[in-house]
Protein backbone atom coordinates (compact mmCIF):
# COMPACT_ATOMS: atom_id res chain seq x y z
CA UNK A 1 0.00 0.00 0.00
CA UNK A 2 1.33 3.26 -0.97
CA UNK A 3 0.74 6.60 1.14
CA UNK A 4 0.88 9.84 0.05
CA UNK A 5 2.53 12.50 2.55
CA UNK A 6 1.29 15.45 0.55
CA UNK A 7 1.83 19.03 1.12
CA UNK A 8 0.59 21.36 3.50
CA UNK A 9 -1.68 22.26 0.61
CA UNK A 10 -3.67 19.93 -1.44
CA UNK A 11 -1.06 18.91 -4.14
CA UNK A 12 0.97 15.61 -4.21
CA UNK A 13 3.74 15.41 -3.46
CA UNK A 14 4.69 13.30 -6.48
CA UNK A 15 3.92 14.34 -9.79
CA UNK A 16 1.07 11.39 -10.29
CA UNK A 17 1.77 8.81 -13.94
CA UNK A 18 0.29 10.36 -16.97
CA UNK A 19 0.04 7.21 -18.29
CA UNK A 20 -1.22 3.68 -17.31
CA UNK A 21 1.21 1.62 -15.50
CA UNK A 22 1.44 -1.67 -17.79
CA UNK A 23 2.25 -3.74 -14.29
CA UNK A 24 2.32 -2.84 -10.82
CA UNK A 25 3.11 -6.34 -9.31
CA UNK A 26 5.23 -5.98 -6.74
CA UNK A 27 5.80 -8.71 -3.77
CA UNK A 28 3.23 -8.40 -0.54
CA UNK A 29 3.83 -6.76 2.53
CA UNK A 30 4.83 -10.36 3.80
CA UNK A 31 6.84 -11.32 0.94
CA UNK A 32 8.71 -7.89 2.04
CA UNK A 33 8.95 -8.62 5.83
CA UNK A 34 9.98 -12.15 5.54
CA UNK A 35 13.16 -10.53 2.94
CA UNK A 36 13.54 -8.07 5.44
CA UNK A 37 13.86 -10.74 8.18
CA UNK A 38 16.49 -12.55 5.89
CA UNK A 39 18.71 -9.83 5.08
CA UNK A 40 20.59 -9.63 8.87
CA UNK A 41 21.00 -11.40 12.39
CA UNK A 42 20.90 -8.55 14.67
CA UNK A 43 17.68 -6.66 15.31
CA UNK A 44 16.46 -4.88 18.34
CA UNK A 45 13.94 -6.83 21.17
CA UNK A 46 11.56 -4.67 23.30
CA UNK A 47 10.19 -6.87 25.97
CA UNK A 48 8.49 -5.66 28.93
CA UNK A 49 10.03 -4.98 32.37
CA UNK A 50 8.61 -6.31 35.69
CA UNK A 51 7.09 -2.69 36.13
CA UNK A 52 5.74 -2.61 32.96
CA UNK A 53 7.93 -0.56 31.34
CA UNK A 54 9.10 -1.22 27.39
CA UNK A 55 12.82 -2.36 27.40
CA UNK A 56 15.16 -2.31 23.62
CA UNK A 57 17.67 -4.41 23.64
CA UNK A 58 20.35 -4.87 20.87
CA UNK A 59 20.40 -8.91 20.37
CA UNK A 60 21.02 -11.84 17.76
CA UNK A 61 18.53 -14.50 16.26
CA UNK A 62 18.02 -16.77 13.51
CA UNK A 63 14.80 -17.69 11.32
CA UNK A 64 12.86 -20.82 11.60
CA UNK A 65 10.59 -20.80 8.90
CA UNK A 66 10.16 -16.68 9.74
CA UNK A 67 10.27 -16.89 13.18
CA UNK A 68 12.92 -15.52 15.31
CA UNK A 69 15.15 -17.61 17.30
CA UNK A 70 16.82 -15.98 19.77
CA UNK A 71 19.42 -17.07 22.58
CA UNK A 72 19.06 -14.66 25.73
CA UNK A 73 20.49 -15.06 29.19
CA UNK A 74 18.52 -14.60 32.48
CA UNK A 75 21.29 -12.47 33.62
CA UNK A 76 20.26 -9.70 31.22
CA UNK A 77 17.39 -7.47 31.98
CA UNK A 78 15.12 -8.57 28.55
CA UNK A 79 16.00 -12.54 29.49
CA UNK A 80 14.03 -12.03 32.81
CA UNK A 81 11.70 -9.87 31.32
CA UNK A 82 10.73 -12.89 28.74
CA UNK A 83 10.86 -15.31 31.65
CA UNK A 84 8.05 -12.80 33.05
CA UNK A 85 5.88 -11.78 30.21
CA UNK A 86 6.56 -13.57 26.86
CA UNK A 87 5.10 -11.05 24.81
CA UNK A 88 7.57 -9.00 22.76
CA UNK A 89 8.24 -7.55 19.56
CA UNK A 90 11.76 -7.42 17.38
CA UNK A 91 12.93 -3.98 15.17
CA UNK A 92 14.61 -4.89 12.48
CA UNK A 93 16.83 -2.70 9.62
CA UNK A 94 18.01 -3.43 6.70
CA UNK A 95 22.19 -3.60 6.93
CA UNK A 96 22.71 -0.98 3.67
CA UNK A 97 20.58 2.00 5.00
CA UNK A 98 20.50 5.15 2.28
CA UNK A 99 21.61 8.70 3.05
CA UNK A 100 18.24 9.48 4.68
CA UNK A 101 18.11 6.48 7.14
CA UNK A 102 14.21 6.94 7.52
CA UNK A 103 14.15 6.21 3.63
CA UNK A 104 15.59 3.21 4.53
CA UNK A 105 13.52 -0.45 4.98
CA UNK A 106 12.41 -1.70 8.24
CA UNK A 107 10.50 -4.51 9.80
CA UNK A 108 8.51 -4.96 13.41
CA UNK A 109 7.57 -8.57 13.88
CA UNK A 110 5.47 -8.37 17.24
CA UNK A 111 4.26 -11.55 18.93
CA UNK A 112 4.56 -14.36 22.05
CA UNK A 113 8.26 -15.95 22.48
CA UNK A 114 7.82 -19.27 23.63
CA UNK A 115 10.89 -22.46 24.12
CA UNK A 116 10.73 -24.49 21.64
CA UNK A 117 10.46 -28.27 22.66
CA UNK A 118 11.11 -31.70 21.03
CA UNK A 119 12.39 -31.70 17.75
CA UNK A 120 11.59 -27.94 17.27
CA UNK A 121 13.81 -27.12 19.95
CA UNK A 122 17.17 -28.85 18.43
CA UNK A 123 15.58 -26.92 14.24
CA UNK A 124 15.35 -24.33 16.31
CA UNK A 125 19.31 -24.52 18.52
CA UNK A 126 20.60 -25.51 14.38
CA UNK A 127 19.01 -21.96 12.60
CA UNK A 128 20.15 -19.48 15.33
CA UNK A 129 23.67 -21.31 15.15
CA UNK A 130 23.62 -20.84 11.34
CA UNK A 131 22.65 -16.97 11.51
CA UNK A 132 25.15 -16.62 14.28
CA UNK A 133 28.10 -18.88 14.69
CA UNK A 134 29.61 -17.17 17.43
CA UNK A 135 26.75 -18.42 20.03
CA UNK A 136 28.43 -22.06 19.82
CA UNK A 137 31.04 -20.16 22.44
CA UNK A 138 27.84 -19.86 24.92
CA UNK A 139 24.34 -20.97 23.27
CA UNK A 140 24.62 -24.19 25.83
CA UNK A 141 25.42 -22.35 29.06
CA UNK A 142 23.36 -22.52 31.53
CA UNK A 143 21.75 -19.21 31.84
CA UNK A 144 20.81 -18.76 28.37
CA UNK A 145 17.85 -19.93 26.77
CA UNK A 146 16.76 -20.29 23.15
CA UNK A 147 13.49 -18.60 22.12
CA UNK A 148 10.88 -18.81 19.46
CA UNK A 149 9.18 -15.21 18.66
CA UNK A 150 5.92 -16.99 17.55
CA UNK A 151 5.26 -13.69 14.93
CA UNK A 152 1.50 -12.60 15.10
CA UNK A 153 2.10 -9.65 13.11
CA UNK A 154 4.05 -7.99 11.18
CA UNK A 155 4.46 -4.02 9.91
CA UNK A 156 6.82 -3.26 6.93
CA UNK A 157 7.80 0.22 5.98
CA UNK A 158 9.60 0.35 2.52
CA UNK A 159 10.57 4.06 2.88
CA UNK A 160 8.67 7.31 3.05
CA UNK A 161 4.90 6.27 1.69
CA UNK A 162 6.15 2.73 1.61
CA UNK A 163 4.03 0.27 4.33
CA UNK A 164 2.00 -2.34 4.98
CA UNK A 165 1.08 -4.87 7.61
CA UNK A 166 0.99 -8.41 7.40
CA UNK A 167 -1.13 -11.27 9.52
CA UNK A 168 0.79 -14.04 11.20
CA UNK A 169 -0.83 -16.50 8.54
CA UNK A 170 0.24 -14.46 5.80
CA UNK A 171 3.70 -14.10 7.44
CA UNK A 172 3.93 -17.63 7.73
CA UNK A 173 3.19 -18.74 4.28
CA UNK A 174 5.48 -15.57 2.80
CA UNK A 175 8.57 -15.86 1.37
CA UNK A 176 11.95 -13.86 1.22
CA UNK A 177 12.56 -12.57 -1.84
CA UNK A 178 15.25 -14.23 -4.05
CA UNK A 179 16.44 -11.10 -6.11
CA UNK A 180 16.70 -8.57 -3.74
CA UNK A 181 20.14 -9.48 -1.87
CA UNK A 182 21.68 -10.04 -4.55
CA UNK A 183 20.22 -7.55 -6.90
CA UNK A 184 23.46 -4.44 -6.53
CA UNK A 185 25.34 -5.33 -9.43
CA UNK A 186 22.46 -6.07 -11.50
CA UNK A 187 21.58 -2.82 -10.65
CA UNK A 188 24.52 -0.22 -10.92
CA UNK A 189 24.87 -2.22 -14.73
CA UNK A 190 21.39 -1.21 -15.25
CA UNK A 191 22.19 2.25 -14.39
CA UNK A 192 25.89 2.51 -15.96
CA UNK A 193 24.74 1.20 -19.48
CA UNK A 194 21.37 0.94 -20.18
CA UNK A 195 20.15 4.38 -18.88
CA UNK A 196 18.25 4.79 -22.01
CA UNK A 197 16.28 1.57 -21.32
CA UNK A 198 14.88 2.44 -18.30
CA UNK A 199 13.91 6.03 -19.65
CA UNK A 200 11.93 3.76 -22.61
CA UNK A 201 10.54 1.52 -19.52
CA UNK A 202 9.32 4.69 -17.67
CA UNK A 203 7.71 5.89 -21.27
CA UNK A 204 6.24 3.16 -22.53
CA UNK A 205 5.02 1.24 -19.26
CA UNK A 206 5.84 3.38 -16.05
CA UNK A 207 3.39 5.85 -16.56
CA UNK A 208 5.66 8.52 -17.12
CA UNK A 209 5.69 9.37 -20.81
CA UNK A 210 7.54 13.07 -19.81
CA UNK A 211 10.46 12.04 -18.07
CA UNK A 212 13.86 12.92 -18.99
CA UNK A 213 15.84 10.71 -16.79
CA UNK A 214 15.28 7.06 -15.42
CA UNK A 215 17.14 5.08 -12.34
CA UNK A 216 16.38 2.30 -11.20
CA UNK A 217 16.49 1.95 -7.59
CA UNK A 218 15.38 -1.77 -6.46
CA UNK A 219 15.18 -5.10 -8.65
CA UNK A 220 12.83 -7.95 -6.94
CA UNK A 221 11.07 -11.44 -8.50
CA UNK A 222 8.53 -9.33 -10.26
CA UNK A 223 9.94 -6.14 -11.21
CA UNK A 224 11.74 -2.89 -11.21
CA UNK A 225 11.72 0.21 -9.17
CA UNK A 226 12.06 3.26 -11.28
CA UNK A 227 12.91 7.02 -9.88
CA UNK A 228 11.52 9.31 -12.19
CA UNK A 229 12.78 13.07 -13.17
CA UNK A 230 9.93 14.57 -14.90
CA UNK A 231 9.01 18.53 -15.48
CA UNK A 232 6.34 18.22 -12.70
CA UNK A 233 8.64 16.87 -10.38
CA UNK A 234 10.45 13.40 -9.42
CA UNK A 235 8.23 10.07 -8.68
CA UNK A 236 9.05 6.63 -7.99
CA UNK A 237 7.10 4.11 -10.57
CA UNK A 238 6.93 0.38 -11.24
CA UNK A 239 7.98 -1.84 -13.46
CA UNK A 240 6.76 -5.54 -13.75
CA UNK A 241 8.42 -7.99 -15.74
CA UNK A 242 6.60 -9.54 -18.41
CA UNK A 243 6.62 -12.85 -16.57
CA UNK A 244 8.18 -13.30 -11.96
CA UNK A 245 11.63 -14.62 -12.02
CA UNK A 246 12.24 -17.32 -9.07
CA UNK A 247 16.45 -16.88 -10.02
CA UNK A 248 18.97 -13.96 -9.69
CA UNK A 249 20.85 -15.82 -12.81
CA UNK A 250 17.20 -14.94 -15.35
CA UNK A 251 17.40 -10.94 -14.25
CA UNK A 252 19.56 -10.33 -17.08
CA UNK A 253 16.85 -12.28 -19.35
CA UNK A 254 13.79 -10.59 -17.71
CA UNK A 255 15.16 -7.22 -18.38
CA UNK A 256 16.11 -7.67 -21.81
CA UNK A 257 12.74 -9.09 -22.36
CA UNK A 258 11.24 -5.39 -20.54
CA UNK A 259 13.64 -3.07 -22.98
CA UNK A 260 12.59 -4.90 -26.25
CA UNK A 261 8.84 -4.49 -25.02
CA UNK A 262 9.87 -0.96 -24.68
CA UNK A 263 11.17 0.01 -27.51
CA UNK A 264 9.09 3.27 -29.16
CA UNK A 265 7.52 2.49 -32.44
Amino acid sequence: MALDHGDPGDAPSTPPPLTPIANTTRPSAADEARTVAAATNTATLATLSADGGPWASFVTYGLLAGQPVLCVSRMAEHGRNLAADPRASLSIVTPELPEDPLAGTRLTLAGVAERPQGEEAVAARAAHLAAVPAAKTYIDFSDFTVWVLRVQRARWVGGYGRMDSATADEYAAAQADPIIPGAARAIAHLNDDHADALLDMAHVRGGYPDASAAVCERADRFGLDLRVTTPRGIAVTRIGYLTPIDSIADLRTATVDLARASRPE
